[in-house]
Formats: C-alpha cells, structure tokens, sequence
C-alpha cells in the first residue's frame, strides 16, 4: 500500500486519493474508496468477524475483509459484478472465508439471524447510475418511490441478519431533480431507523475525482444550483 493510512477521528472525511493498494481499481461506476470500509472494518469489527455487503459491486468492500483478516459474505443481483470480484478478492492473500452469491438485498434468506458482525454496503442512490439494463431485482433501474420501497426491504433484512450490539455502515448521497435536491440520504436514514436501528454516527465525506465535474460545474452556473460534492456514511447500532 503506498498511501499513508490514519484511522478516522473526526466525522469529516476527504480521500483526495482514490486508493489502488491490493487489488483495488477505481474502475467500476460508483465504487467507494477503499480508505471508507478499512476505517469501518478497522473500528467497528475484530479479527475473525463475519463482514456483509450486500451490495458488492467491484468487491471493495470484501477485498478489503480479506486484507484485514476478516471473514465475508458479498452478494450482488448482477453476475457482472460478482465474476469482477471473485477475481479481485481471490488476488489477495489469506485464509479467511470469503462467500460470494448471486442474491437480493432485500432478501438475505442464506443468511441465519443475528449472524453477522458487521454490516459494511454501498447501495445505489436510486437510479442516479444503473448497473444493468434489465435485472428485475436491481434496484438502480427504480424510480424514487419504488427506490424507497425496495431500501425499506433492504434495512428489514439488515436488521435480521446483524447480531445485538453490531454496527452497520451504509453509504448514501442525494440527488438532485429540475434543479432541487431530493434528501436521499436522510430519507434512506429514516427508513433504517424505523426497523429498529440506533443512530451512532453521520459522517459527511467529500466526493473528489468524479469525472463528469467539469460539466455539472458549468450547468450549475447556469442554472444556479450547487453541485453536490459530499456524501453521508450513516453508522447504524443494533
């Protein structure tokens, strides 16, 4: 790893670097940093956990677990997804159990209740960037209604599957539609604390390296808006 790693002390977060140590790659839509799940997994979880993200996009989250010694289980609707990771997880060293399937966010029913450490995901924001063209279950293809509905499912089954006194780190931003903002983050917030959560953090992290800036920067002027550069970790507590 060449970049300089310090755990998180404060609810402020800026990754100036995207981070490629391992086998990270900033190469698929949307992905997060790695420097986001190393601090969760390094705070909220121990050596020998069990790690979900249910959500697994390019792995990063797992790669990650596996790094840090951890045990995983990542689940995607899109077998895209899942043959990219299997292959960047299986490039990192360790002896740990790493289970991937092809399954639903919004039904976990391989996974046994109260049976997982930490919950570490980084869902779509609603249909801001759509990972497929038409798998039923992918919720990136929804509207903003049938987005909730489906996130509701989603918290459901998070609060099923995580053991009593674990965390659980989901990732959220807003958008934005005909110049206002829609509170995704808040509202996706809510939906979890009405399953039962405990609110223990809101981390504000500032989003850098989006390669389509340049343009929204001159359309904002235009149209006078601010771009939305920062996006929320809400730490969940069961």
């Amino acid at each position: 790893m060449s970049e300089i790693f310090n755990l998180e002390t404060k609810t402020l977060w800026s990754f100036k670097e995207r981070g490629e140590w391992g086998t990270h790659k900033g190469d698929y839509p949307g992905n997060w940093s790695p420097f986001v799940p190393k601090n969760i997994i390094l705070r909220y979880s121990k050596e020998h956990d069990l790690i979900l993200d249910q959500f697994l996009g390019s792995g990063t989250t797992l790669i990650e677990a596996k790094l840090l010694n951890r045990r995983g289980i990542g689940c995607d609707v899109n077998p895209i997804a899942l043959d990219l990771s299997k292959n960047r997880i299986e490039g990192v060293k360790g002896s740990n159990s790493i289970q991937l399937v092809k399954g639903n966010a919004k039904n976990l029913n391989f996974i046994k209740n109260e049976s997982i450490d930490l919950i570490c995901t980084h869902p779509p924001y609603s249909n801001i960037i759509k990972y497929s063209k038409d798998i039923n279950e992918d919720i990136s293809l929804l509207n903003i209604d049938d987005f909730y509905e489906s996130m509701r499912a989603v918290s459901k089954e998070a609060f099923r599957v995580l053991k009593k006194g674990k965390y659980c780190a989901v990732m959220m931003g807003d958008i934005r539609r005909n110049s206002c903002v829609i509170p995704l983050g808040f509202n996706v917030m809510n939906l979890f604390l009405n399953q039962g959560f405990r609110l223990k953090e809101i981390i504000i992290k500032e989003q850098h390296n989006c390669s389509s800036t340049k343009y929204w920067e001159e359309i904002s002027l235009e149209k006078n808006f601010y771009l939305l550069a920062h996006e929320y970790l809400f730490i969940f507590f069961k």
